[in-house]
């Protein structure tokens, strides 16, 4: 009798051994809008009704004989696996009401239950634009991740390398529709351009989201310019020198114009000299001038033998003339008519 009793044991622990059902995954984390996907298996276990449950309430009914069941509810279904024991519980589009236990009942076997996290991305934003700092300034840099549930994390990153967390601080706040918004504040000393980086995160995003702004730093301007700046300045001295060089020299050409345009004192006299000369001879001529004159006498040595005999004529004829061009009223008739003789011997003498 004991064999009997041992035998039946061993077949129930058989049977339960044999019936292994499975729900995955265990937890899972998505976020607002997108897709969760539950599978529930089992094997060597004969089933004929799988329920599928949201914290406690029938979403969806699954008969292993004809399949899905018509729900009520537009935003749930299930797909077949590898096999006809095996079901795929879709949740098309995650609310955050639907966080919560997800559980696959196989009636009258067993039942498995899972966690559903949905979590809801916001927006992330460094306030302001892009800084221009010199060289060694203080820079204050303000982040808000607004619109994030759960809290998120935000971390900052100068130059894709991660700030330590005792250089900022952070705040956050909860609104009325359990969104948290957190900000936060970094201080940068200006040592050189860099590009900083405020990211925000929960875990169901793959990536964080990030904002970006350039911090400018003016010194390291100057020091990426070395070369054009000397050379810069090398043009810049040349062209002073060469500037200061032009101007003595038009001061030097206009001083030496201005020397050569002024008449030295023996100049003067040699003019007022051919001045006064040529007021006698103007006088001696009454006013006819001999247009053929010409101040620069021949070279040849016969003519300006013939120009000395004419000029000692002239200074003759002007000498014995000088009293006879002034006369007084008191003159004689006969004095008059040799006048007029002589007068035009001079004219004579002159057109000669």
């Amino acid at each position: 009798m004991m064999v009997v009793h041992l035998l039946v044991l061993l077949l129930s622990c058989s049977i339960q051994a044999g019936a292994q059902m499975k729900l995955s995954p265990e937890t899972l984390t998505v976020l607002r809008g997108e897709e969760a996907r539950f599978t529930c298996s089992t094997s060597n276990t004969p089933w004929t009704v799988m329920v599928w449950l949201l914290d406690g309430t029938v979403v969806l009914t699954i008969s292993k004989v004809h399949g899905v069941l018509p729900s009520t509810n537009a935003n749930v279904t299930a797909e077949q696996g590898s096999n006809r024991d095996t079901w795929v519980f879709v949740l098309k589009s995650t609310e955050r009401h639907n966080q919560g236990q997800v559980t696959c009942d196989l009636q009258d076997v067993d039942r498995k239950s899972a966690s559903l996290f949905v979590q809801e991305k916001g927006s992330v934003k460094v306030l302001g634009d892009n800084k221009l700092a010199f060289k060694g300034q203080s820079v204050l840099f303000e982040c808000q991740a607004v619109g994030w549930y759960p809290e998120p994390s935000l971390q900052w990153t100068v130059d894709d390398i991660k700030v330590s967390q005792g250089e900022y601080n952070i705040s956050s706040e909860e609104s009325g529709k359990s969104l948290f918004t957190v900000s936060s504040n970094l201080s940068v000393t200006a040592a050189k351009s860099s590009n900083v980086d405020c990211l925000a995160s929960v875990s169901a995003l793959p990536t964080p989201l990030k904002s970006h702004v350039r911090l400018t730093v003016v010194a390291e301007v100057v020091q990426e310019g070395d070369d054009c700046t000397v050379l810069l300045a090398v043009t810049a001295s040349l062209s002073a020198l060469l500037l200061l060089l032009l101007l003595c020299i038009c001061t030097v050409l206009c001083y030496s114009q201005r020397r050569q345009a002024k008449p030295s004192p023996q100049e003067d006299i040699w003019s007022n000299q051919s001045v006064a000369g040529r007021g006698l001879v103007a006088e001696v001529t009454a006013g006819r001038v001999n247009l053929g004159y010409s101040s620069e006498g021949p070279t040849d040595p016969d003519d300006n033998e013939i120009i000395t005999e004419t000029r000692s004529q002239m200074d003759f004829v002007s000498f014995r003339k000088v009293p006879d061009v002034v006369h007084c009223g008191s003159l004689s008739l006969h004095s008059e008519s040799q006048e007029e003789e002589n007068s035009k011997n001079i004219r004579r003498i002159t057109t000669v």
